[in-house]
């Protein structure tokens, strides 16, 4: 049966017109898939869908995704992050989607808006009892020393605890150090070298992912925007000069929402003296 599906004049470069026309015919394309960009089930029988050709040193691998998320494209990674890609998506392919997460946190991937203006992602509300907490995004240009640095900021919306502590204690700074984020004392120092096996996925200069090392080897999602991110030409500019993000995170209720990148930066200044602000340096893939 036919389907749905959008093939990019570059993806159909990449996998030849041959299996480009066998894959608008049905041939070689699943009913139902996980959208690769929102994680939430789509049907390339009943609804347009792009696929999005994921390529390496010397692997490439085809996913699906609604067309309302992402459009068909050649999405340039890394072999060892595709290799990772290669299993989150093939685990996600044909089941419920699943949030992902701080390796044995517990804790939910989420987002509340796009990145507009100040580059500002909405906090969700506090999360009710019982919940786990959601991962709020913010992105903004961060001056170390006299260079800008593409930043972003996480911030969950309550409490990150270890699997089985029940007694609310907030262990999200400790988590990522245990994971080799460094803690930061004066924003105006960059944190060290890039943070080995993770990373900050873009595609077409929007943000999809924070990629993180698999226990199984690869990458894996840490943090999945619902739909891509759009960020700010000056951001992307930033972070391609320097192939590179800084990432910083913070506990529940030290940010909050900044409405510009002066109040964003004295927020991270105070986050740092109180002992409450840990970074890393995350190597860029895609554009």
């Amino acid at each position: 049966m036919p389907r749905m599906l959008a093939v990019s004049d570059e993806v159909r470069a990449e996998i030849g017109d041959d299996e480009a026309d066998r894959l608008l015919a049905g041939a070689h394309a699943p009913d139902t898939y996980d959208c690769t960009s929102c994680r939430t089930p789509g049907d390339s029988s009943q609804e347009a869908t792009s696929t999005v050709l994921f390529v390496g040193d010397e692997t490439a691998v085809l996913a699906f995704a609604h067309a309302r998320c992402i459009p068909s494209q050649v999405v340039p990674v890394s072999e060892e992050q595709l290799l990772g890609a290669v299993r989150s998506i093939s685990q996600a392919q044909g089941s419920a989607p699943a949030a992902a997460g701080l390796p044995g946190s517990g804790i939910g991937a989420g987002v509340g808006a796009d990145l507009e203006a100040a580059d500002q992602a909405e906090q969700s509300a506090p999360p009710a009892a019982g919940q786990p907490a959601v991962l709020g995004i913010t992105c903004g240009l961060v001056l170390c020393g006299d260079t800008g640095h593409a930043a972003l900021v996480v911030e969950p919306t309550g409490p990150v605890g270890r699997p089985g502590n029940v007694t609310g204690e907030d262990e999200f700074l400790s988590l990522l150090t245990d994971h080799h984020f460094q803690e930061v004392s004066n924003v105006d120092k960059a944190p060290d070298s890039p943070l080995p096996g993770w990373s900050v996925l873009m595609a077409m200069g929007k943000l999809h992912a924070i990629l993180q090392p698999s226990a199984t080897g690869g990458s894996s999602a840490w943090w999945q925007a619902h739909q891509p991110l759009q960020v700010t030409d000056a951001w992307r500019l930033a972070a391609g000069r320097q192939a590179s993000v800084t990432m910083y995170a913070v506990p529940a209720g030290t940010i909050g929402r900044q409405p510009r990148e002066d109040l964003l930066r004295l927020a991270l200044d105070r986050a740092a003296a109180k002992g409450l602000l840990v970074g890393a340096i995350l190597p860029l893939a895609g554009t």
